[in-house]
């Protein structure tokens, strides 16, 4: 049943992206991209540029021995899952695991997982955090309808609960309260007790994370909004770019709304059509052209099909440096250890 929906949703979003294409005109939507120029690189490079301050932000959420790993081994890890989580049908729990598998290869599984699912909530909580501080301070400068309002404020509260409770799960370390329990009952206890033994380790560190590092994790979401504050650059330099007007207050809530829209819109594959569809009503609603919504949602495209494909070939030398063990870089005190060390060590 799930496969169909993914399907139907993958077929709907390519059929909104090509009506508003229709709509608005391949040849008017070619000119734009024309005025971009070499631009358009630009745009797609300070992605990258984000994603290097999302890696710093994730080191903050690693364990001790994953912390050793050098930045660019770390930020080859963290593209690799964002690609599988593009690429394939597993919204963004696939691109996780495949970070928690690579992060595995360089020490304790558990650890890294840890790590993983720290990273996740530090990620969407710094997001929803600045989504609603921005939210605050500028949008309701810009005159927005009042159903966005609601919709806007309703979503931030169902997904902030949500955020806030995957909080104290972990800071309490309850992940394995289930598995307990049933083991405890002796429900399926043979089955259980290997998940369950995993789950008690994952707690203890979890746990030990908020205890010993309390500090960690605000520092993480910190790094995390200077990755997002590379998206409201983006969003400046392409009306600058394709000539279009704009205060600063606009701007950035082009930025706020798209990220809240990219939020909620999560079970759909990749945001197809949404994406798009999201940008140009937003740019509507500010009081731009559709026609610029609609090349900037494409622009955005274009820039997730790219470190898509450069998370693909992380992927493989990532893979292919562990399989041969000659991936890591390590920091050894805080110097680089430029000898090669084995992945298994």
């Amino acid at each position: 049943m799930q496969k169909y929906i993914h399907r139907i949703l993958i077929a709907a979003g390519f059929g909104l992206l090509a009506f508003m294409i229709w709509k608005l005109g391949p040849i008017e939507l070619y000119n734009e991209f024309v005025k971009m120029g070499c631009g358009l690189a630009v745009i797609v490079l300070l992605e990258g540029v984000a994603d290097i301050f999302h890696t710093i932000a994730w080191r903050y959420c690693l364990d001790r021995s994953h912390q050793q790993l050098s930045l660019p081994s770390l930020y080859l890890i963290r593209i690799a899952g964002t690609a599988i989580n593009y690429v394939t049908p597993t919204g963004t729990l696939g691109g996780e695991v495949v970070k928690g598998v690579l992060l595995g290869g360089e020490g304790s599984k558990t650890r890294a997982a840890s790590g993983v699912i720290i990273g996740k909530l530090s990620y969407v909580l710094a997001q929803l955090l600045f989504i609603a501080t921005g939210s605050v301070a500028i949008l309701w400068r810009v005159g927005l309808p009042a159903k966005l309002w609601v919709g806007l404020i309703v979503s931030s509260v169902i997904l902030g609960s949500g955020i806030i409770g995957f909080l104290l799960v972990q800071k309490y370390g309850k992940l394995g309260v289930i598995l307990r329990w049933l083991s405890r009952w002796n429900i399926g206890r043979k089955q259980l007790n290997r998940f369950t033994s995993v789950m008690n380790e994952m707690d203890n560190l979890l746990r030990e994370y908020y205890r010993e590092r309390p500090f960690d994790l605000p520092k993480s979401m910190i790094w995390h909004v200077v990755g997002f504050v590379c998206g409201i650059v983006q969003v400046w330099y392409f009306l600058h770019l394709v000539g279009g007007e704009a205060p600063f207050k606009s701007i950035a809530a082009i930025w706020f709304l798209g990220s809240w829209f990219d939020l909620v819109s999560f079970p759909v594959p990749a945001g197809i059509g949404v994406q798009e569809g999201s940008r140009l009503l937003i740019f509507d609603a500010l009081g731009l052209t559709r026609l610029e919504g609609l090349t900037f949602g494409l622009s955005l495209r274009i820039e997730q099909i790219f470190w898509a494909l450069a998370g693909m070939v992380s992927y493989s030398i990532v893979t292919w440096g562990q399989k041969r063990g000659k991936f890591v870089v390590r920091f050894d005190n805080g110097e680089l250890n430029k000898q090669v060390i084995n992945a298994s060590e």
